[in-house]
């Protein structure tokens, strides 16, 4: 048996489940430090990011959206998935914030990459800091499934920390955007750069699709 910390997990077989158009299932059989093989689920998924978007007036834009594994609507950032070919991160930031939010921002920051369940899933969220906002005009004509449906609300920063804390914000991305939003703006901590390095971007279910 390795040291701990020193085994590699490897791989010897790998069956698919599902190919979807969201995600994909497979089923993984791994080897693991004792020698025995385990098979793990995981569910691929082709990231995506979320947007804090802070006003001068130091308000959060949040949206109201259905979402159905939970059967309710809940608050959330502006977010969308990575499903644009050769779109960069920061590029599907922007479009997303204009589609949902009717928005556009001049500065971008990198504030968290959060992991939505690494036990089962590779999906990987970048949130990014959006300031500078100007309005620009939204259609929500143009969708036909839950975006048609969004309430976009703005909570000023210290109410949207104190909604995640009392459990009325569930989203892993929106609770650590909003907190790690409210770490930068009040406690002067520094931001990354919008293109900063994404290690854990996830990529194996875009290869599949693409």
């Amino acid at each position: 048996m390795t040291e701990p910390g020193a085994h590699d997990f490897p791989v010897v077989s790998s069956t698919d489940v599902h190919i979807g158009r969201v995600v994909g299932l497979r089923v993984d059989d791994v080897v693991m430090p004792g020698g025995t093989v385990a098979r793990r689920e995981v569910v691929e998924h082709l990231g995506a990011v979320a947007i804090a978007a802070l006003d001068d007036e130091g308000s959060l834009t949040l949206i109201h959206q259905y979402r159905h594994p939970l059967r309710r609507r809940i608050w959330e950032l502006p977010a969308g998935l990575l499903d644009a070919d050769g779109e960069s991160p920061v590029e599907a930031a922007r479009r997303e914030l204009v589609e949902e939010a009717g928005l556009t921002a001049a500065r971008w920051d990198t504030l968290v990459d959060v992991a939505a369940s690494p036990g089962f899933t590779d999906e990987v969220v970048r949130v990014f800091l959006a300031r500078e906002l100007s309005v620009v005009d939204r259609d929500p004509l143009g969708h036909d499934d839950e975006e048609a449906d969004l309430v976009v609300r703005r909570v000023p920063l210290p109410e949207a920390v104190r909604m995640a804390l009392a459990g009325e914000l569930v989203n892993g991305a929106t609770v650590a955007g909003v907190l790690a939003a409210h770490a930068v703006l009040t406690g002067g901590l520094p931001a990354r750069a919008a293109d900063a390095p994404w290690p854990d971007r996830p990529t194996t279910f875009a290869h599949r699709i693409r």
